[in-house]
């Protein structure tokens, strides 16, 4: 294991107190990543983003090797439930999605035939496997494209159903109003009243 990797390791192990699989998992898919697009950590908003699948340790891992960050805007999670993600050129808009191979837990304990525990032999054997016995690279196209990821941060409208206001570019407009994804129903809550509402129409329409 590197001085580089075994730091990265400590760094991402003060977070929780102890290291496990997914933040190693993660640590090393960071660094294969920016390697993927010859991109240097710390990134910033000139040089990268990266999109990861979940939250959790992985994402802590993935965060403590690449630099990136949400307050930098060079971080994002898109909650897909996977342990994977997307690296970014911000210049040449290249961007590349690493993902475990489907067989890497067995790969692992491959690396470990005489340690029978299954978490002991991934949190140990993703330190020393080589990055193409772990990860398998796809060369992607974003949806929506970098430029409606990035947006212009300085933009900010008002919802003409809320109130709120909307920054980033993140408004959408509907029979001519400007509204904020939430007030266009595509938010990830429902208001208590509205749900309230909701449930009374449809009882009233089955009755």
């Amino acid at each position: 294991m590197s001085p580089d990797l075994y730091t990265l390791l400590q760094e991402s192990s003060a977070r929780h107190s102890h290291l496990c699989p997914r933040q190693v998992l993660g640590v090393r898919l960071g660094l294969a990543g920016l390697a993927a697009l010859e991109l240097e950590a710390p990134i910033n908003k000139q040089t990268g983003l990266v999109i990861i699948e979940t939250d959790g340790c992985f994402a802590d891992g993935v965060k403590v090797s690449t630099g990136a960050a949400i307050g930098h805007r060079t971080l994002r999670v898109n909650d897909f439930g996977k342990t994977a993600a997307t690296f970014v050129d911000v210049k040449t808009e290249r961007a590349i999605r690493v993902a475990p191979l489907l067989d890497i837990r067995q790969r692992a304990s491959a690396y470990l035939p005489n340690e029978e525990r299954h978490y002991f032999a991934q949190l140990e054997g993703y330190q020393i496997m080589p990055d193409e016995e772990m990860f398998q690279y796809q060369e992607v196209v974003l949806q929506p494209s970098l430029k409606a990821l990035l947006s212009k941060p300085n933009m900010r409208v008002n919802c003409e159903y809320c109130g709120e206001e909307i920054m980033n570019e993140r408004e959408v407009v509907m029979n001519g109003s400007t509204l904020c994804l939430s007030c266009a129903d595509q938010g990830y809550y429902l208001l208590k009243s509205a749900s309230v509402e909701m449930c009374e129409l449809i009882s009233n329409q089955s009755r």
